[in-house]
Protein backbone atom coordinates (compact mmCIF):
# COMPACT_ATOMS: atom_id res chain seq x y z
CA UNK A 1 0.00 0.00 0.00
CA UNK A 2 1.36 3.70 -0.86
CA UNK A 3 0.10 6.55 1.33
CA UNK A 4 1.74 10.28 1.82
CA UNK A 5 4.35 10.58 4.43
CA UNK A 6 3.58 12.06 7.57
CA UNK A 7 5.83 13.55 10.31
CA UNK A 8 4.83 10.48 12.85
CA UNK A 9 6.38 8.73 9.88
CA UNK A 10 10.19 10.94 10.51
CA UNK A 11 11.84 8.28 12.40
CA UNK A 12 10.98 5.25 9.87
CA UNK A 13 11.95 6.94 6.91
CA UNK A 14 15.37 7.98 8.56
CA UNK A 15 15.93 4.19 8.71
CA UNK A 16 14.75 3.14 5.71
CA UNK A 17 17.70 5.76 3.94
CA UNK A 18 20.26 4.90 6.50
CA UNK A 19 19.50 0.82 5.36
CA UNK A 20 19.45 2.15 1.37
CA UNK A 21 22.93 4.13 2.15
CA UNK A 22 24.49 1.22 3.74
CA UNK A 23 23.38 -1.21 0.38
CA UNK A 24 24.42 1.61 -1.56
CA UNK A 25 27.72 1.38 0.02
CA UNK A 26 28.10 -2.71 -0.04
CA UNK A 27 27.20 -2.76 -4.09
CA UNK A 28 29.98 0.10 -4.79
CA UNK A 29 27.75 3.37 -4.67
CA UNK A 30 29.37 5.00 -2.11
CA UNK A 31 29.32 8.52 -3.07
CA UNK A 32 25.58 8.82 -4.25
CA UNK A 33 24.34 9.93 -1.02
CA UNK A 34 27.24 9.91 0.89
CA UNK A 35 26.42 9.06 4.44
CA UNK A 36 23.93 11.47 5.47
CA UNK A 37 21.28 12.46 2.15
CA UNK A 38 18.53 13.31 2.26
CA UNK A 39 18.68 15.14 5.02
CA UNK A 40 15.64 15.24 7.51
CA UNK A 41 15.30 18.86 6.37
CA UNK A 42 14.61 17.82 3.04
CA UNK A 43 12.55 14.88 4.27
CA UNK A 44 10.65 17.37 6.43
CA UNK A 45 9.82 20.20 3.35
CA UNK A 46 8.41 16.99 0.91
CA UNK A 47 6.30 15.86 3.81
CA UNK A 48 4.82 19.40 4.03
CA UNK A 49 4.65 19.86 0.33
CA UNK A 50 2.75 16.45 -0.04
CA UNK A 51 5.00 15.31 -2.32
CA UNK A 52 6.38 12.09 0.07
CA UNK A 53 5.00 8.74 -0.33
CA UNK A 54 5.78 5.53 2.33
CA UNK A 55 5.29 1.97 0.96
CA UNK A 56 3.94 -0.13 3.88
CA UNK A 57 3.07 -3.74 4.27
CA UNK A 58 -0.61 -4.90 5.35
CA UNK A 59 0.07 -4.62 8.55
CA UNK A 60 1.02 -0.77 8.46
CA UNK A 61 4.40 -1.09 8.37
CA UNK A 62 6.98 1.43 6.30
CA UNK A 63 9.27 -0.35 4.40
CA UNK A 64 9.82 1.90 1.47
CA UNK A 65 10.21 5.87 -0.11
CA UNK A 66 10.04 7.94 -2.31
CA UNK A 67 8.89 11.35 -3.55
CA UNK A 68 6.83 12.39 -6.51
CA UNK A 69 7.63 15.79 -7.98
CA UNK A 70 4.84 16.76 -10.61
CA UNK A 71 6.18 19.48 -12.81
CA UNK A 72 8.85 21.34 -14.16
CA UNK A 73 12.30 19.53 -12.58
CA UNK A 74 15.38 22.60 -12.85
CA UNK A 75 17.77 19.72 -12.57
CA UNK A 76 16.33 18.33 -15.89
CA UNK A 77 16.16 21.61 -18.28
CA UNK A 78 19.85 20.81 -19.19
CA UNK A 79 20.60 17.19 -20.35
CA UNK A 80 24.03 16.57 -21.91
CA UNK A 81 24.37 13.92 -24.82
CA UNK A 82 20.84 13.38 -25.45
CA UNK A 83 17.52 14.29 -25.40
CA UNK A 84 14.16 13.99 -23.64
CA UNK A 85 11.43 12.14 -25.90
CA UNK A 86 8.67 14.82 -24.93
CA UNK A 87 8.07 17.71 -23.58
CA UNK A 88 4.73 17.08 -22.22
CA UNK A 89 3.93 17.63 -18.60
CA UNK A 90 5.61 14.59 -16.51
CA UNK A 91 6.52 13.69 -13.14
CA UNK A 92 10.16 13.02 -11.34
CA UNK A 93 10.48 9.97 -9.40
CA UNK A 94 12.80 11.18 -5.66
CA UNK A 95 15.39 9.77 -3.58
CA UNK A 96 13.67 6.11 -3.86
CA UNK A 97 14.68 3.60 -0.75
CA UNK A 98 13.84 0.54 0.76
CA UNK A 99 14.54 -1.27 3.93
CA UNK A 100 15.87 -4.74 2.04
CA UNK A 101 12.72 -6.46 3.65
CA UNK A 102 9.99 -6.81 0.87
CA UNK A 103 10.60 -7.06 -2.58
CA UNK A 104 8.77 -4.91 -5.51
CA UNK A 105 8.81 -1.71 -3.93
CA UNK A 106 9.90 -0.41 -6.70
CA UNK A 107 7.20 -1.85 -8.88
CA UNK A 108 4.95 -0.79 -6.47
CA UNK A 109 6.22 2.89 -6.72
CA UNK A 110 6.08 3.27 -10.57
CA UNK A 111 2.72 2.12 -10.55
CA UNK A 112 1.29 4.58 -7.93
CA UNK A 113 3.38 7.30 -9.70
CA UNK A 114 1.84 6.14 -13.47
CA UNK A 115 -1.52 6.41 -11.81
CA UNK A 116 -1.10 10.00 -11.18
CA UNK A 117 0.50 11.48 -14.28
CA UNK A 118 1.83 8.42 -17.37
CA UNK A 119 4.91 10.50 -18.24
CA UNK A 120 7.54 9.99 -16.06
CA UNK A 121 11.63 10.94 -15.66
CA UNK A 122 14.01 9.46 -13.07
CA UNK A 123 17.94 9.90 -12.39
CA UNK A 124 20.02 7.95 -10.83
CA UNK A 125 24.20 7.90 -10.25
CA UNK A 126 26.75 6.08 -12.38
CA UNK A 127 27.65 3.78 -10.16
CA UNK A 128 23.96 2.84 -8.95
CA UNK A 129 23.73 -0.32 -11.13
CA UNK A 130 20.81 -1.92 -8.89
CA UNK A 131 18.77 0.92 -9.58
CA UNK A 132 19.86 1.50 -13.43
CA UNK A 133 18.47 -2.39 -13.87
CA UNK A 134 15.28 -1.57 -12.01
CA UNK A 135 15.28 1.49 -14.17
CA UNK A 136 15.64 -0.05 -17.36
CA UNK A 137 13.76 -3.06 -16.47
CA UNK A 138 10.43 -1.15 -15.55
CA UNK A 139 10.38 0.63 -19.62
CA UNK A 140 12.67 3.85 -18.82
CA UNK A 141 14.80 4.42 -21.69
CA UNK A 142 18.09 6.14 -21.16
CA UNK A 143 17.62 9.87 -22.05
CA UNK A 144 21.39 11.55 -21.23
CA UNK A 145 23.22 12.78 -18.55
CA UNK A 146 21.87 15.65 -16.03
CA UNK A 147 23.33 17.60 -13.41
CA UNK A 148 21.74 17.49 -9.66
CA UNK A 149 22.30 20.70 -7.90
CA UNK A 150 24.39 21.59 -10.67
CA UNK A 151 26.77 19.76 -10.73
CA UNK A 152 26.24 16.05 -9.82
CA UNK A 153 25.86 14.36 -12.98
CA UNK A 154 23.45 11.30 -12.74
CA UNK A 155 22.10 9.08 -15.70
CA UNK A 156 18.59 10.53 -16.93
CA UNK A 157 15.82 8.36 -17.70
CA UNK A 158 12.54 9.01 -19.53
CA UNK A 159 9.11 6.28 -19.59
Amino acid sequence: MIRKATPEDLANLLRIYRHAREFMRRTGNASQWGTNFPPQSLLESDIAKQQLYVCTDSAGQPHGVFALVIGEEPDYQYIEGGSWKSAAPYGTIHRLASDGTVHGVFSQCLAFCRAQIPHLRIDTHKDNLVMQHLIEKHGFSKCGIVYVRGKNPRIAYEL
